[in-house]
């Protein structure tokens, strides 16, 4: 780097979680000597603000990589398949927001607040968890370094913006469409590529993405897969239950985790969670304080509250944790790893 800053590109710049990238990045003033805004071919020519300058995104090819120090991807996985390491190999060090290197063995799957240090073994191509992962271990990481943490399970009710735009639109006019006693069209979830789709508006679907062999979504087996990795963790017993709901922004999910040390209490999870970075404990239920997605839009921690312990189980605690799944879900991590980054002298 030198001392004006460094030449990010952002990789789907014109999509949901590319805007909330921009944004972002002019938000926390993270130090752009150069911006490159790419898209696909039929987004490109679009223009975008930053910092009060206008930019025009252009369409990604190899070259626009030339001199990148730090690549934003955001565009789907076939776009990070195809030039991902195109971007690598010109020097840029890219941060990718798909499904495309998750679990590959030689690419580090990074929350900074839970293993930062894993940034120090890249070899050049960083992944960004799953939204529903993502808030998830921020909340179980501060515990699991404390207590021991032997199982999770996670029901999520996840927000329609996890789909895109056209979801969140879909959902409006779905909506509209059955308050005005009216046929909703249903074209893209639970999965646009399936035989059928089923109305959101007013509706709970138990599907998000394809299901496996297993029964499992792959949404589900993300969850289960990426949450072992990110905490070094292949023993942990991991089960997840993904649910679509007809909410536009914040994912929330109900979580059951056993513990290894034995005489914990509410107190000392909720004791954990106040000292944890980007962390916000609402919990305060004879108040009504609690974490929901209303109130968790627009900002950048994960909330958490309802915090019991199971009636059954000692070692058991139940959490409701709440965040905005198109930021810490998405562009906020991106933009987190970018910081850790240049904390640890990586870039």
């Amino acid at each position: 780097m030198n001392e004006q800053g460094y030449h990010v590109a952002i990789v789907g710049a014109t999509g949901a979680v590319g805007t909330e990238m921009l944004a972002i990045l002019e938000e926390r003033q993270f130090p752009v000597k150069e911006l490159t805004l790419l898209s696909s071919a039929r987004s490109a020519g679009q223009t975008l603000l930053f910092n009060g300058q206008s930019h025009t995104v252009q369409e990604a090819t190899p070259e626009k990589f030339e001199g990148v120090d730090i690549a934003l991807f955001s565009a789907g996985g076939s776009v990070s398949k195809k030039f991902a390491q195109e971007a690598v190999d010109r020097g840029a060090i890219v941060i990718d927001n798909t499904s495309a290197f998750r679990m590959d063995e030689n690419v580090p799957l990074v929350v900074p607040e839970v293993n930062e240090q894993d940034l120090l073994d890249h070899n050049g191509i960083i992944a960004n968890p799953n939204c529903s992962t993502i808030q998830m271990v921020v909340a179980l990481e501060p515990i699991r370094q404390a207590l021991g943490m032997t199982k999770v399970i996670v029901s999520t009710y996840q927000a329609v913006s996890g789909a895109g735009v056209s979801a969140i639109e879909e959902m409006k006019s779905q909506s509209q469409s059955i308050l005005n006693g009216e046929q909703p069209s249903t074209e893209i979830l639970p999965v646009k590529s399936a035989e059928k789709h089923y109305p959101i508006a007013f509706n709970a679907i138990p599907q998000i993405d394809v299901f496996d062999d297993n029964g499992f979504t792959f949404e589900e087996m993300k969850m289960i897969n990426e949450t072992k990795k990110i905490m070094h963790m292949p023993e942990l017993k991991v089960s997840a239950t993904c649910v679509r709901l007809p909410v536009e922004t914040g994912h929330s999910e109900s979580v059951y985790i056993e513990v290894e040390k034995h005489d914990q209490t509410v107190e000392d999870i909720h004791r954990l969670l106040e000292n944890a970075p980007g962390i916000v404990l609402q919990d305060r239920p004879k108040e009504q304080l609690y974490p929901m997605p209303a109130t968790a839009a627009g900002k950048l921690d994960v909330f958490v509250g309802r915090v019991r312990q199971d009636l059954d189980e000692k070692n058991g605690f139940h959490l409701w944790v709440v965040s905005d799944n198109l930021l810490k879900g998405a562009a906020w991590n991106s933009v987190q790893i970018a910081e850790s980054l240049m904390k640890l002298k990586l870039v």
